[in-house]
């Protein structure tokens, strides 16, 4: 029986560049014909995206702040014995959490999993000071098990010599790659980070490009050898079969104005019972026969013309609302739910299922953890309930005529839409701001399916 093993790719900061490296190890060693599965650290879409398309299957996240550590247990062990490897890529910087002792860091994350670390050193304009550096990730917690480094931003042979040779000599722990300066971005870059690739029509050739670079730059036997075998609880386990039942239709938009998904949330919802019908809202022509819709986050403005000119599209999605379909927009659906978004002296109509007309900052305008507390009337979660998730937004309200009393959900942590609070209602529409993930927030699926089912009966 094929024994998995696994690593967590870190990084001394964000922007270090471990999402190059983990993304073209992953694809590196799929090349190789090896079955990798692909975690992400924290709250991230874009990056999850990339690692599943590098890996060809699902990447799954693994938030500390948004999951109780048994939930991150089970998840992980569950899908990492589906493969070979499986990497973890971290996010920030590898003791980076929410206070000052680094709650739900990286570094707490591996030691919960029992994995051993691959740390990505930035090594622009230094030498032997990159020692320093993972000298000080050692000695700050010794219980982490840094097992090798990989140099990134490599501008010359001689560079890499004097780095590598210091690192070793001074700190024990081997480098096992150096990944060179490279004459362009290979991921672009946008105001919430890379650009998706969905958006981007490199993709593939940058996939190629990385695993080629990491090839030949990296000793993938070394990396292969320094992960650890896995020891959880449930190593091996497949996933949950769905719950018997008349399957309920509900609909995803899914195209490159709406790609932020957990992979998870829609496993939950098929678990609960759904049948998942993915939808393009830049070229069909309308909704399809459902039982509800779930609109996540993306990027709708980047999409704003070729979403305004699918009238007919706009005009289904108001209707359905109208009759009550139950609708969970968040995010990027909730805009796509107001009346326009105005971006550069010029204003798209949107789907109008309530009256706002939003626009976009140059500055993040919500970005981090946050909680809400349900206190308002709304169709998918009971009153009292407390619920974590995460707010990344560059969008602004410009106009509203409603009152934040009339918003169903109290923000104890984040922006959420207005005034502390968040949660827009219509009939069975739920819009906000707010990401959940549905493995933190099991209430969420259950939520919905309850929704629908109520609405079919009733019909």
């Amino acid at each position: 029986m094929m024994q998995t093993k696994g690593l967590v790719v870190a990084g001394l900061a964000g922007g270090s560049g471990k999402s190059v490296v983990t993304v073209g190890l992953i694809a590196s060693l799929v090349d190789q014909g090896k079955t990798v599965v692909p975690f992400k650290k924290g709250p991230d879409y874009i990056d999850a995206g990339w690692l599943k398309l590098a890996a060809g299957r699902s990447c799954y996240n693994l938030d500390p702040y948004l999951m109780s550590e048994e939930t991150i247990l089970q998840s992980f062990f569950r899908r990492a014995g589906e493969g070979e490897l499986a990497v973890v890529e971290g996010n920030r910087g590898l003791y980076d959490g929410v206070n000052s002792q680094g709650a739900y860091s990286t570094a707490e994350l591996a030691l919960l999993l029992r994995l051993p670390l691959l740390l990505v050193v930035n090594c622009t304009k230094i030498t032997r000071t990159a020692s320093a550096l993972v000298l000080g990730c050692l000695k700050l917690d010794e219980r982490v098990d840094i097992r090798g480094v990989i140099l990134n931003q490599i501008a010359t042979e001689r560079q890499r010599s004097l780095i590598s040779r210091a690192v070793e000599h001074d700190t024990g722990v081997p480098v096992l790659g150096a990944f060179p300066r490279l004459e362009r971005d290979i991921f672009p870059m946008r105001h919430l980070g890379m650009i998706p690739h969905q958006e981007y029509e490199g993709s593939r050739q940058a996939l190629a490009l990385l695993a080629r670079t990491v090839s030949l730059s990296c000793d993938l036997d070394r990396i292969q050898e320094i992960a650890a075998p896995l020891s959880g609880p449930a190593a091996g386990e497949q996933s949950p079969s769905p719950l018997p039942g008349k399957r309920v239709r509900i609909g995803v938009l899914q195209d490159a104005a709406f790609q932020f998904y957990y992979p998870e949330n829609l496993e939950a919802l098929a678990r609960a019972g759904a049948e998942i019908i993915p939808i393009n809202a830049l070229r069909d022509p309308a909704l399809p026969e459902l039982d509800g819709l779930y609109i996540g986050g993306g990027f709708p403005e980047t999409s704003a013309r070729q979403l305004a000119e699918n009238a007919g599209f706009r005009r289904s999605v108001r209707q359905a609302a109208e009759a009550g379909l139950p609708i969970y927009a968040e995010c990027g659906g909730l805009i796509y739910l107001g009346s326009s978004i105005v971006m550069n002296g010029r204003e798209y109509p949107l789907a109008g299922v309530f009256p706002i007309r939003f626009g976009m900052s140059d500055k993040p305008q919500a970005h981090g953890y946050s909680i809400f507390t349900v206190d308002g009337p709304n169709p998918f979660y009971e009153k009292g309930v407390k619920i974590k998730g995460h707010e990344f937004r560059y969008s602004t309200i410009l106009e509203w005529q409603g009152e934040a009393g009339e918003l169903a959900l109290k923000m104890e942590r984040g922006k959420g839409f207005m005034g502390g609070r968040d949660g827009l209602t219509k009939n069975n529409v739920l819009a906000l701001y707010t990401h959940v993930h549905a493995e933190g927030t099991p209430q969420w699926a259950t939520g919905l399916l309850q929704r629908c089912r109520a609405r079919m009966h009733a019909s």
